[in-house]
């Protein structure tokens, strides 16, 4: 904050204008201003200040709020003399606002609980909590809100207190793990009938279990979870109760996950959850749905707990299939999201079963299968009144969607083959409602692609009768069945004289508003594995293809559609391919320059993504077999097209979005005919690098990396590549420079080191012979603290693949040069390196990046190992050894430990492995 420390009155103003000013733009000024008085070393003094005066609701929740946001990220700004008193005056606020709102409560408990978690000089805090206020009544329910977060912020990600404090603090709460639940028990005595002291309780135990420090024969005897199976079995429970007492049972199995060492525990929950079914049954008679969810996820939780022992001993003690009954019976219920909440569970047993792979097993639970489908199928039935074709995006669809995901992952229990015939049988001997029928295609369509379409009558049968359903069905049907068909593709590949009747039934569906976007799909499907035989409706193909926008297609499938047609394009004669290409792009190239001369003559701009996107689609996928010596066919099409491409790129330079569509289609015709584009080379890179020094685009950088893939081999073209990239780095470092530059631009960071890779591969001396490549490692190295996913791998394959050509003796002539070149890089950069990558992944990085990092470290190993020795134990020596509360996060035996781990490696996983337990110490 400039200016010094604000006054209160402003303080109050601000927080007064963020909760009640009418104007969004006072709001918005109010809640900056706050946000930097937050970050600001003043926002300790003026939340206890706040705190103290007990204003008025809003200012406390304000200061609360900050106090805790402070402890939690700015911690090392207090000097540790002062943590003692920070720890009583908080202990002092939460006891005078207790009654003033239950939100400031817990913010202040939070702060207590994280303080106390960072606080090494603080010992014991359970115990002294405790002591102070077990016995007044009225602080018992702030004391138990502390005791419910404090387990809940041992794995916060937003407190580093590193793997050696976590242990400490978590052997610590197991030691007092019996003071507390002693204490919870002695509040349920006391409580009677006060339902908000009960929640508490639950949600305090439940927070206790979910650490895993509750010791489980103590538990198992104990009187709470007595109170927990008769709050669930009681009837006249209320909702809210009812709700805390299921979350702290669903905690307490998943507690108990490993069951041998917790056997005690594990038949206690056992049995008391076998006791619920009546009071689930009673839950559905008065149709409370809040009961029968909390009950469902009970039962699921014992299923899951016990899926191991239930699959080792079925039937026998705790691997009893009344588990599976009670997930049975909730599948039963009406409401579809009852049984959605066992899908998990059905999900892994399927993958055990499958894994065991044992016949004897699959007998067992192939009925319990069989059922489930027989539920899942009849929760896929739409509303007998239901109108128009299924939504898939509504809660519904997405249900759907799940169960046909469900299906598919479980049908080998049941047998593909079997299961369909018999969904079949149930439509060709009964006659079934729409809805029915409907749900039935559904669950065909979802398994149809695992059933062996080789000599199978049944599918043939299937395939005849749909594509002779009369049109007056009810449209949902048609819907379904015209899905069941593009599912069925491979058995049209099977039996070519399938192939006009089921395209001709598309015809009809693609002509048909709502039906047209899943025939097109249906369409795209059958293009895609019936590519030879489709070869001969080439023409019908390209007629659709033309006349695209007089189908009601949503632009996906009118995509997939033009995907087919150029999937098929592709196997037909060569001599043929250019005059269909040139066909089947003019109506998007004809688009395009009509889109340009409108804009030229009346200056409004019309978005051409559309018209890009399906041209990029047809360079993608006409890939035809081309002998070598022979002239790509795809080559003079691609020329003819490229002025209107380049004049639509200039005209939208401005706008990221079109720009970044122009690029892509402009790569998928490079991919198409490869070194065939090389006329369009210099006019390409030209254009990119004049755009790029105005309006910096990454897809730019993304474009030049596949010239330098396609090219780069070319002696010809090696200085003109090096030249393009160094023009595209010079605003690319501009752009990365500025303040927050790397966080504001991951993409730019992503594609510059695809780019920078590329040339790596393709020609490593071009590259470090340059003058541009120190700038690209420095970058590279600063880049390397960058959390996000693609930026960060980028950066790391670069520096990997960098080092590595130095590394990799291929017995090309250049060998040596390189050697010798990355020795000198290394020489300038590898110290730098090495210590910001220890930084990186030890504060800045999250764990699924480490694999990444741990390679780079490994190719700087294998480079040069004495010298790398030395640079790790540098970097080592340079991080802190204890935190700002006093602990000590590393001792000087985990350094020495890992330093060995990691230069003794004789693998890339050895220091993977070591790296990732080394980072927890920081965490």
């Amino acid at each position: 904050m400039e200016g010094g420390k604000p006054n209160l009155t402003l303080v109050y103003q601000a927080v007064q204008a963020l909760y009640h000013d009418p104007d969004p733009a006072g709001k918005e000024r109010a809640s900056v201003w706050l946000g930097e008085l937050q970050r600001s070393m003043y926002a300790w003094e003026i939340s206890d200040q706040l705190l103290q005066l007990k204003q008025d609701v809003e200012s406390c929740y304000f200061a609360a709020q900050t106090m805790k946001m402070k402890i939690q990220t700015s911690f090392f700004e207090l000097p540790p003399e002062t943590h003692n008193a920070l720890r009583d005056s908080l202990l002092t606020h939460i006891q005078n606002l207790k009654d003033l709102s239950p939100i400031i409560v817990t913010q202040l408990a939070l702060a207590i609980a994280d303080l106390a978690l960072q606080m090494a000089s603080w010992k014991g805090c359970v115990h002294t909590l405790i002591e102070k206020y077990n016995n007044d009544i009225s602080s018992m329910p702030f004391l138990i809100e502390i005791l419910t977060v404090l387990p809940e912020e041992v794995h916060s990600r937003s407190l580093r207190i590193g793997a050696n404090r976590r242990t400490e603090i978590i052997e610590d709460l197991a030691y007092y793990s019996s003071t507390v639940v002693t204490l919870l028990t002695s509040c349920v005595e006391k409580a009677g009938s006060d339902e908000k002291m009960l929640i508490k309780v639950f949600r305090c135990l439940g927070s206790w279990f979910n650490l895993g420090v509750l010791d489980s024969n103590f538990m198992a005897s104990n009187q709470l979870l007595m109170v927990l199976f008769q709050v669930l079995q009681r009837d006249e429970t209320s909702t809210n109760l009812h709700e805390a007492a299921s979350d702290c049972v669903c905690s307490a199995l998943y507690a108990i996950e490993n069951v041998e060492t917790n056997m005690a525990l594990a038949l206690q929950l056992f049995q008391g959850v076998l006791t619920l079914e009546t009071a689930y049954h009673m839950a559905v008679a008065r149709e409370d749905l809040d009961k029968v969810l909390n009950y469902c996820r009970i039962f699921t939780e014992l299923c899951e707990t016990f899926l191991e022992t239930t699959v080792r001993s079925p039937g026998q003690g705790m691997g009893d299939l009344r588990t599976l009954e009670l997930l049975l019976i909730c599948a039963g219920h009406p409401q579809y999201e009852v049984v959605e909440i066992s899908f998990n569970f059905w999900y892994r047993l399927g993958e055990h079963l499958y894994k065991i792979n044992d016949a004897a097993l699959h007998t067992i639970f192939r009925p319990y299968i069989q059922r489930l489908l027989h539920c899942l199928a009849r929760h896929c039935q739409l509303d007998p009144d239901h109108e128009g074709i299924p939504e898939d995006t509504d809660d519904f669809g997405e249900f759907r969607m799940r169960v046909s995901d469900l299906v598919k992952d479980v049908i080998f229990l049941v047998g593909s083959m079997e299961c369909f015939s018999q969904l079949y049988s149930t439509l060709k001997e009964g006659n079934p409602s729409w809805e029915v029928t409907e749900a039935v295609l559904f669950i065909m369509a979802a398994i149809a692609k695992s059933v062996d379409p080789e000599n199978n009558p049944t599918l043939s049968e299937v395939l005849q009768q749909v594509v002779l359903l009369p049109e007056s069905v009810h449209i949902a049907v048609r819907y379904t069945s015209i899905e069941l068909v593009g599912e069925m593709s491979e058995v049209v590949d099977r039996n070519p004289r399938f192939l006009d009747p089921v395209l001709n039934y598309l015809m009809k569906g693609l002509r048909e508003q709502p039906l047209a976007s899943a025939a097109a799909k249906a369409i795209h499907n059958i293009c895609s594995v019936c590519r030879d035989h489709m070869a001969q409706h080439f023409q019908g193909l390209l007629d659709i293809a033309r006349a695209l926008d007089s189908f009601a297609l949503s632009t996906e499938a009118a995509v997939g559609l033009l995907k087919g047609t150029a999937l098929v394009l592709a196997r037909l004669p060569l001599e043929k391919i250019a005059e269909c290409l040139s066909d089947l792009c003019a109506v998007q190239v004809l688009a395009l320059k009509k889109l340009l001369s409108e804009e030229s003559t009346n200056g409004k701009s019309a978005d051409p993504t559309v018209w890009l996107d399906r041209l990029a689609v047809i360079f993608r996928h006409t890939n035809p077999i081309v002998e070598n010596g022979q002239t790509h066919p795809c080559q003079k099409v691609i020329q003819e097209i490229w002025p209107v491409l380049s004049e639509t790129l200039n005209t939208h330079q401005a706008d990221n979005r079109i720009v970044e569509r122009c690029c892509r289609c402009l790569r998928f015709a490079v991919r198409c005919v490869g070194k065939g584009s090389a006329s369009l080379l210099q006019p390409l890179v030209t254009q990119m690098v004049s755009v790029y020094q105005v309006y910096p685009h990454s897809c730019f950088l993304y474009l030049g990396s596949i010239l330098v893939d396609e090219y780069g081999m070319e002696e010809g073209c090696r200085q003109g590549l090096l030249d393009m990239l160094q023009a595209l780095c010079m605003p690319t470092f501009q752009l990365l420079e500025l303040q927050n530059g790397l966080r504001n631009h991951p993409d730019t960071v992503d594609d510059l080191f695809r780019l920078a890779t590329r040339f790596v591969q393709r020609s490593p001396v071009t590259l470090l012979s340059s003058s541009i490549i120190v700038h690209i490692i420095q970058c590279a190295i600063a880049a390397t603290s960058l959390d996000h996913r693609d930026a960060n791998c980028s950066v790391m394959k670069f520096v990997r693949d960098l080092i590595h050509t130095g590394v990799s003796n291929d017995h090309e002539e250049d060998f040596e040069v390189r050697k010798q070149l990355i020795g000198q890089a290394m020489g300038q950069h590898g110290q730098q390196l090495v210590s910001q990558l220890m930084h990186s992944c030890c504060f800045c990085l999250p764990p699924y990046t480490l694999p990444d990092v741990a390679e780079v470290l490994w190719e700087v190993m294998v480079f040069d190992r004495p010298t790398f020795c030395r640079w790790l134990e540098n970097a080592l020596k340079g991080l802190p050894k204890e935190t700002s509360g006093g602990a000590v996060t590393v001792t000087h035996k985990q350094l020495t430990d890992f330093h060995k781990q990691v230069t003794s490696a004789e693998e890339c996983k050895q220091v993977c492995w070591a790296i990732r337990e080394f980072t927890r110490l920081f965490r």
